[in-house]
């Protein structure tokens, strides 16, 4: 027995693989492109493990896929692969139509094979290895597919109507609607679950808490959209893949899933929470622990913390690259010009759901106190175009009929999290350094 794990070197597969296999001893076959956020550094932990076994290929590679199907007899296809980044989607849509639309429908495809060459079951006797009735194909989308709702609107349910608003969406609708229409035409045997915004280890750092974190930490701008009052519900990934297990082992075929932290909370209120977590955890002017004094660099070529006086800006703003200083203490107005420090690699700017996207980083309004906590990084930001007001997902269908609830709260999760990333330093840099990419050629030849 083996399961085939699509997308699995990205942010919520890669960790649904490493909790599959410190729990069983059943293999997992990973398929995954390797795109910008595909991180085999993630799975490091597993480069001995006979029982995960590394594919570098595309979901849309029929003949590929085809191949692993038959070569490993897997008794369940989950399915993570897709483009998930809302802002890339509207800079470039095609991609997500390639991966989670026409990708789907060729992995769809392709499973539907495999699928009808297995035997029947038979009553009374035995057959060696899997039979169509053993096999399970779970599609992982997201609530994004059901639009936004208004301050007082009901959380989404499984029936409620697909009203997708971004490119990303529409397409991760699109590639829902395949799935059941496989199931309905061909009964292909399949389960789709619905998940709210995850947050956690090995985030890519282009998503709002990740990039939170990193920016906060070298001393840059900490960019809102809008007025910072989107509202999501919040998933710690960890309760998510449990949450996909407990569906590919009890779900009903055919049927939907929500899966939600029952955690909703603005974009505003996450960005305090992260910086008041990191003033408690690793204070402005402490690094790895040390209390600095005098000049000392904490992003090389990028920023020093500085000790005796700081600057407080107005005016008319300005993005400075190359290198900034952030001073704490006595403060100095300076009329003019405000100088902010660089957003990010990308120099995107923070989203609730999945990131950054306005190129347009003029400030709306910025945060003029001193430069003591996390907080007075904070800068408001146009908001981007289509900005869905709220998400909220009701999960009392999973928890009433299969007994899955979240184990964490948000307030046990976010410190784990923002934990993980002080204490993973290493895996952050490497990620924007693109050292990672470099490390999957050494490690894997690929």
């Amino acid at each position: 027995m083996a399961i085939l794990v699509t997308g699995s070197a990205g942010f919520i597969g890669s960790n649904f693989v490493l909790d599959w296999l410190a729990g069983s001893d059943e293999p997992v076959i990973n398929l995954d492109k390797l795109t910008y956020a595909g991180n085999l550094e993630n799975l490091a932990s597993l480069k001995d493990n006979p029982n995960h076994i590394f594919v570098h290929g595309d979901i849309g590679d029929v003949k590929l896929v085809s191949e692993l199907l038959e070569k490993y007899q897997p008794r369940a296809v989950v399915n993570f692969a897709a483009e998930s980044h809302v802002d890339r989607s509207i800079h470039g849509p095609e991609d997500f139509i390639q991966t989670n639309i026409l990708g789907t429908f060729h992995l769809l495809e392709a499973v539907r094979a495999y699928w009808q060459k297995l035997p029947s079951p038979v009553h009374g006797g035995r057959i060696e290895g899997i039979t169509k009735a053993d096999f399970r194909f779970l599609h992982v989308s997201t609530d994004e597919v059901y639009g936004s709702l208004t301050k007082d609107e009901p959380a989404f349910t499984e029936t409620h109507r697909y009203e997708p608003n971004s490119p990303y969406s529409a397409s991760k609708a699109s590639s829902d609607h395949l799935v059941r229409a496989w199931h309905h035409t061909y009964g292909l045997p399949v389960l789709t679950t619905n998940c709210s915004n995850n947050y956690g280890p090995y985030h890519f750092p282009e998503k709002l808490i990740p990039l939170l974190i990193v920016n906060a930490l070298a001393g840059k701008s900490l960019p809102v959209y809008g007025d910072g009052q989107q509202i999501r519900d919040w998933l710690y990934v960890k309760d998510h893949c449990s949450a996909i297990r407990c569906v590919l082992e009890k779900g009903k075929l055919g049927e939907v899933y929500n899966v939600g932290g029952w955690n909703e909370k603005a974009n505003l209120d996450i960005v305090h929470i992260v910086c008041d977590l990191l003033d408690e955890l690793r204070p402005m002017g402490v690094v790895s622990g040390e209390v600095v004094s005098g000049e000392s660099e904490v992003v090389s070529g990028e920023s020093k913390i500085v000790s005796g006086e700081s600057e407080v800006v107005s005016g008319e703003s300005e993005v400075v690259s190359g290198e900034s200083k952030i001073v704490s203490g006595k403060s100095e107005v300076v009329s003019g010009q405000t100088r902010h420090f660089p957003l990010s690699t990308d120099h995107f700017p923070l989203s609730t759901d999945h990131s950054p996207l306005s190129t347009d980083h003029s400030p709306l309004s910025t945060d003029h106190s001193p430069l003591s906590t996390y907080r007075s990084l904070i800068t408001f930001v146009t908001d981007r175009p289509g900005h869905d007001r709220r998400y909220a997902i009701d999960a009392r269908k999973i928890e009433r009929e299969l007994g899955w609830k979240p184990a964490e709260t948000f307030e046990t999760g976010i410190r784990k999290t923002v934990q993980w990333y002080l204490d993973n330093q290493d895996w952050v840099n490497n990620v924007l350094s693109g050292n990672y990419r470099q490390w999957v050629e050494k490690q894997y030849g690929k």
